[in-house]
């Protein structure tokens, strides 16, 4: 047997506040997604102005990232040239999600959606970003 490590709440309120933050300082309104581990939903808001939409898709990337252990547009890539099988897989094969990594893990995954692409992942490793960032100042020996 091995440790794991588990998203709280409060780890998931840090993470979707970076996220917006990142989101309104570029202007764009977006709905953001955390899920666990198990691709279960803990945290999902779509700021006022993101497309309907958006609220749909924002989880299913997040989840697409704990099923596979990767960013979801290693899925996009994969369909873009011309690995159509992906579009068989129960993932959603456009960039926005990306897996929380702690210790060697996917302990669960943001995924954003309601702008272009590469902006959707741009907010996602904010919160990541920050989320981590955390961590390692409040409890370096977690960090390591």
């Amino acid at each position: 047997m091995k440790p794991t490590h588990i998203l709280m709440l409060d780890d998931v309120k840090l993470a979707a506040a970076a996220a917006e933050t990142e989101a309104r300082a570029n202007g764009w309104a977006v709905s953001i997604a955390i899920c666990d581990a198990g691709g279960h939903a803990l945290w999902l808001q779509r700021m006022d102005g993101a497309p309907l939409m958006s609220a749909a898709v924002a989880p299913e990337k997040a989840r697409t990232c704990v099923l596979s252990g990767k960013p979801s547009k290693v899925f996009e890539d994969m369909v873009n040239n011309g690995r159509f099988a992906a579009l068989a897989m129960p993932v959603v094969p456009l960039e926005g999600g990306e897996p929380i990594v702690f210790g060697g893990n996917v302990v669960g995954a943001v995924g954003v959606s309601g702008v272009k692409a590469g902006e959707d992942a741009q907010v996602a490793r904010a919160a990541i970003s920050a989320l981590l960032a955390h961590i390692a100042a409040t409890k370096p020996e977690d960090a390591a």
